[in-house]
């Protein structure tokens, strides 16, 4: 189960100018087959970003690895999506691809006033879908 299985949903919500930003521990391995989409105006409308660099992906390569502390990876995680919003001003939500992520979501929700959607939406819906 991955966060980018809502892809294809979340571009029909936004604008049809509107970018969605999706945000990775490391932009440099990440493949566009991974967003599942077959149309070129589609993938246009996504951004990539990721937190190599950061500490957590430092902390993670380590052997062993090493924790990251929360706020460590909030401050990878909205210098991240500040470097995006400048050089994209028209992204309208963040999707998480990371499952490091989702303890800071609340916090770069609220640094950024922007829908935020990671692996814990997914989870939610999956699990709303079957409740009794």
């Amino acid at each position: 189960m991955s966060s980018l299985l809502l892809v294809p949903a979340l571009l029909r919500q936004l604008p049809p100018k509107a970018k969605l930003a999706v945000v990775t521990a490391d932009s440099r391995v990440f493949r566009d087959d991974l967003l599942g989409l077959s149309d070129r105006a589609d993938r246009n409308r996504i951004v990539i970003g990721g937190i190599e660099g950061g500490k957590m992906l430092e902390n993670a390569c380590m052997r062993p690895p090493q924790p990251t502390d929360i706020a460590d990876i909030e401050n990878d995680v909205a210098a991240c999506v500040a470097r995006l919003r400048v050089a994209h001003p028209d992204i309208a939500a963040l999707l998480f691809t990371c499952t490091g992520f989702p303890p800071i979501t609340p916090a770069i929700r609220r640094m950024t006033g922007l829908p935020i959607y990671d692996i814990t939406t997914i989870c939610r819906m999956t699990l709303e879908s079957v409740r009794a």
